[in-house]
């Protein structure tokens, strides 16, 4: 049987013994910690690693989206709101799932067994380093109002533009203000390479790879973007994937 850690992080004494109580008719859901606002969460998390997040959206001074735009690996996130516009916003985060207070018990119990159904599905995966994202891990984004919770491996390539750097993802060009080196420390590198100095790719998500000038490499995306790898990034291009 799979454990799952979990944490939560809620303003509310009440509703974190709700939880607590709901959380112990699952054995399956170990519960690490509990916090009662942010800047406790972002330490409780960071300090015990966990798999499962229960997040209350709507918290003084800090609010839920603004502890994921924190972290730079954000676990399976199950937002809790007593608010229905809330909960209904979450749907734009990609949210795992949202409960709404009070928590129904059988409401509970579905959104647990969904959570195990996908964590059996990506256990079978290689370990990776502590420090580097696996592919199946979700990243927060937050660019002016708009906020994603992405998965690794739908990230289709990264750009640098000035001070920050575009991240793309079915579709979506958001900004984040953080380097290019500082994303590919984080990222496993048998499936991102560095392309040239301003942009980094997704191997899983190229179309076409074409010979271009002076020995260099042309890339073409899924997504229709056009990459042109440096000539010494080339050689180790071809050399990576046997090209």
């Amino acid at each position: 049987m799979i454990v799952l850690k979990a944490v939560i992080v809620e303003d509310s004494r009440l509703a974190r013994n709700e939880l607590k109580e709901l959380i112990k008719t699952h054995p399956e859901i170990e519960l690490l910690g509990e916090a009662k606002n942010v800047d406790e969460g972002y330490e409780l998390i960071n300090e015990t690693k966990p798999d499962l997040l229960f997040l209350d959206i709507n918290m003084p001074e800090k609010d839920g989206f603004e502890l994921l735009e924190m972290l730079d690996e954000v676990p399976i996130t199950i937002f809790t709101t007593a608010f229905d516009e809330y909960a209904i916003k979450s749907f734009e985060y990609n949210a795992f799932d949202y409960l709404l207070k009070p928590i129904n018990q059988k409401r509970f119990s579905k959104s647990i067994e969904k959570v195990i159904e996908n964590a059996t599905s990506n256990h079978t995966q290689e370990p990776q380093k502590e420090d580097v994202l696996h592919l199946d891990k979700q990243i927060f984004i937050k660019d002016g109002e708009k906020c994603w919770l992405v998965k690794v491996q739908d990230i289709s390539l990264f750009e640098i533009v000035g001070n920050y750097t575009r991240v793309f993802f079915k579709g979506n060009k958001p900004l984040i203000y953080k380097s290019l080196a500082q994303i590919e420390e984080k990222l496993p590198s048998d499936v991102f390479f560095r392309a040239n100095r301003q942009q980094i790719i997704n191997i899983h998500h190229v179309k076409k790879v074409v010979s271009w000038f002076n020995g260099k490499l042309k890339i073409e995306m899924h997504s229709g973007e056009e990459i042109e790898i440096s000539r010494r990034q080339s050689y180790l291009f071809k050399e990576q994937l046997s090209f």
